[in-house]
């Protein structure tokens, strides 16, 4: 989404029904940090007129009307709540009838990062409802999608951003991310290789950890040139990826995953890793679709 001017923005979806002042407080610091300004999107699905109860649509236009009212008081309040804690943010607000994964998408074309927040739900329930746009963003948006449920952990020191790997191309783009979002918070950076040795050989085992720690470090070659301040650490972890990476979001500041990975994130919806990283990470995680350079969406990506 791009704000006057063109210039690109911090896109925040808020839910009409659970709105999280955690999640515009996300918002808000990264448009602080990047100085840019704050988009506050909400989608509201049109009511529908039943076709053979033509009775009913007065009642029907009363109750999408109140929804309307309820959803600007909502926005209102958004935008209220991010100038009061940012004053110097530049802040917009929208209502928009229709598809709520389709209209995100269509006003996260040109954003940086789109914000949504996660319902207190449980496992496939939560991913799945009808509600839910999580899934379809991530597959689809042109730039990062965070999704905030739990707030950055800011007192362990020193403070640090998780990064997974997996050798894809879509790894490598959420390294150059996680050096950004690492830089603007003055954190260190730790890159993850989570690994499963069940039923190697102690030879294969051996072969099998030193090809992840050739691909955990050929993964981040060069990619920290732009950030020289930024601390990097390489670690290989035995266990299964979402086991690990929870296990280093309980402390970390966000945690940081590409899409479409090798063996982590295919077609549409989020294979299994993506799906337990979602649910059970204890910061916020932010999905990387490829070609994301630092600072903006996919190249080549139109408004």
């Amino acid at each position: 989404m791009t704000g006057p001017g063109g210039q690109r923005s911090v896109v925040v979806g808020v839910d009409p029904e659970h709105p999280s002042r955690m999640v515009l407080a996300w918002a808000a610091d990264e448009a602080d940090r990047r100085r840019l300004p704050v988009h506050v999107v909400q989608v509201r699905k049109p009511v529908a007129r039943e076709a053979g109860w033509p009775r009913l649509w007065p009642e029907l236009h009363e109750r999408g009307r109140l929804l309307r009212t309820a959803g600007e008081h909502a926005l209102d309040e958004a935008a209220r709540f991010i100038g009061e804690r940012r004053p110097a943010l530049q802040v917009s607000a929208r209502l928009i009838d229709g598809d709520p994964a389709e209209v995100l998408n269509r006003q996260a074309g040109l954003a940086v990062v789109l914000v949504l927040g996660s319902r207190p739900l449980s496992g496939v329930r939560e991913l799945f409802h009808s509600g839910a746009v999580t899934l379809p963003l991530i597959a689809h948006a042109n730039c990062p999608v965070v999704v905030v449920r739990d707030p950055e952990h800011i007192t362990q020191q020193p403070a640090y951003v998780v990064v997974g790997v997996d050798g894809s191309r879509t790894s490598q783009d959420a390294v150059d991310y996680a050096f950004e979002a690492a830089a603007l918070r003055g954190a260190e950076l730790r890159a993850l290789y989570a690994w499963n040795p069940s039923r190697l050989s102690a030879a294969d085992e051996y072969r099998a950890e030193q090809e992840s720690r050739r691909v955990l470090a050929e993964t981040a070659a060069g990619r920290r040139v732009p950030y020289p301040e930024v601390v990097l650490k390489h670690e290989v972890v035995r266990g299964h990826p979402v086991a690990v990476l929870a296990e280093a979001s309980k402390h970390a500041l966000a945690l940081v995953v590409g899409t479409r990975g090798a063996g982590g994130f295919t077609g549409q919806l989020l294979g299994s890793v993506g799906q337990g990283v979602l649910h059970h990470a204890r910061c916020p995680v932010v999905t990387v679709p490829g070609q994301v350079g630092p600072g903006g969406p996919r190249r080549g990506a139109s408004g």
